[in-house]
């Protein structure tokens, strides 16, 4: 069956879901996992996790890595040591040089002068506003206007080896 063919049919079954009552939506995820539902779950909760698994299933789900920290990052959560920002590189014990090897497809994001800016890591350098970069340091120049070490803006870096502060996710 081709890719187009598959979307179609996911895209028809996600549409479907909207239809689907809350008694209904508990019937489509035993079906789907073979497990009763979560109980005192919310209908729109419940359609969104039966569309992830629909599409986890069809397109394939989370590495094991990526699983391991999204459990991390719901742990401090949990524990209240995440704090009320987005939780970064050096809370989560993540070393910057796992963070140097993004796979495609990987966007991340930076604060700057009041605006998000999304940056999406390419095999061969980062897309930014249409515009294709060698180097997460072209982006940031791109965005401030002055040389930044492009992991170090967008906080993939913790700080360097003189010990001189950190640069957090979302701070300037």
């Amino acid at each position: 069956m081709s890719n187009s063919r598959i979307e179609g049919e996911i895209a028809r079954e996600l549409t479907g879901l909207a239809e689907l009552d809350l008694d209904g939506l508990r019937r489509r995820w035993r079906r789907l996992t073979g497990r009763p539902p979560p109980e005192h779950i919310t209908k729109q909760l419940l359609s969104r996790l039966i569309a992830y698994r629909i599409q986890a299933n069809a397109f394939g789900d989370l590495d094991g890595q990526s699983i391991k920290l999204l459990r991390r990052i719901a742990e401090q959560q949990t524990k209240g040591k995440a704090g009320t920002g987005v939780p970064t590189l050096e809370s989560l014990n993540v070393s910057s040089r796992t963070a140097k090897s993004l796979a495609p497809g990987t966007i991340i994001g930076r604060e700057h002068g009041g605006t998000m800016h999304h940056v999406m890591v390419l095999a061969d350098g980062f897309a930014w506003n249409g515009t294709t970069y060698r180097s997460l340091s072209e982006v940031a120049f791109a965005i401030t206007g002055t040389r930044w070490n492009g992991p170090r803006f967008f906080g993939l870096r913790t700080g360097d080896k003189k010990g001189v502060g950190t640069q957090k996710y979302g701070s300037q």
